[in-house]
């Protein structure tokens, strides 16, 4: 049998089919709509698509920015701010008259690469999405951790640890609060302060390759950049220990953070020295809707 894995993203909702052996049977994407209702038929024609393929109904798993409230039921915490305060799984649910599951996206990263993917085998994992925006998941022995309120791994919002004179007080986020590690190290933060720091707009890759060749304002973006992910990710480390960072999202294809990282958090590390894994998920842009799938136990 098989499962349905969504992966809705800031630009793109994928659907995929996933066979027992986690091979991928189809997969379909369209871009992410402007708006709630639009958003609501993007899936449910996606799961429509993908199923007339395969020819029967299936499981469905899907990944979101942001979580559900345990207490109201209702979206929060995602910068695709529109499905915030909506009913989003009943509402799909109703639509696809079937039960989903939904989960967190970086959590859908988490569980994806520790099954089967850069993480497999270790015991604690910490997946990290930076990408449009930045977000962390937890997985221990096998299983997620999502905590008694729904907000593990929530580390994009809290402050820039450790911040220089010129950091303080920070960009506003879109969560109300001032100086969000997410406004510093998603690769919408990467991208700002590169525009901060000459007055023009470049793409995260074209800013990396001038950094690559010696382009001064470049080189300190991505300098600054990397210092910056590697405070957030100190913090993690004297909290849970991880055995294994995996990286996901735009910002994990920059082959400079896997060399560099580790010394940064050495340096701000509670210990007499610190090393773990620190790889890109073996998946890339596919462990979010793997991940999503494997929210359902492999059917019979």
């Amino acid at each position: 049998m098989t499962q349905i894995g969504i992966d809705f993203g800031g630009t793109k909702i994928e659907a995929a089919v996933l066979d027992r052996a986690g091979a991928f049977v189809t997969r379909q994407r369209v871009p992410t709509p402007d708006n709630y209702d639009a958003a609501l038929k993007a899936v449910v024609d996606l799961v429509a698509q993908v199923e007339k393929e395969t020819g029967t109904a299936r499981s469905i798993g899907i990944g979101v920015p942001g979580s559900i409230s345990p207490r109201t039921g209702v979206m929060r915490n995602a910068n695709t701010t529109y499905l915030n305060g909506s009913s989003f799984q009943k509402d799909l649910e109703k639509a696809l008259g079937r039960e989903i599951r939904l989960d967190n996206d970086a959590n859908c990263l988490a569980l994806s690469e520790a099954k089967d993917g850069a993480a497999a085998g270790e015991r604690v994992t910490f997946a990290i999405i930076i990408g449009t925006g930045c977000g962390g998941g937890v997985v221990v022995d096998g299983k997620l951790i999502s905590g008694a309120n729904g907000i593990s791994g929530e580390w994009g919002h809290i402050p820039l640890p450790w911040e220089q004179q010129e950091e303080y007080p920070g960009p506003k986020c879109w969560c109300g609060l001032t100086g969000c590690l997410e406004k510093w190290i998603s690769g919408t933060g990467f991208r700002d302060d590169y525009e901060r720091r000459t007055g023009t707009r470049l793409k995260g890759d074209g800013i990396v390759a001038l950094a690559r060749q010696g382009d001064a304002i470049a080189k300190a973006t991505l300098d600054a950049y990397i210092d910056r992910l590697g405070r957030g990710m100190a913090v993690i480390a004297n909290i849970l220990d991880p055995d294994c960072f995996v990286l996901g999202g735009g910002m994990s294809n920059v082959n400079e953070l896997y060399d560099r990282l580790q010394p940064v958090i050495n340096r701000y590390a509670f210990s007499d020295g610190w090393d773990a894994k620190i790889v890109p998920a073996k998946w890339g842009d596919s462990s979010g809707v793997r991940g999503a799938a494997h929210l359902w136990p492999a059917e019979g």
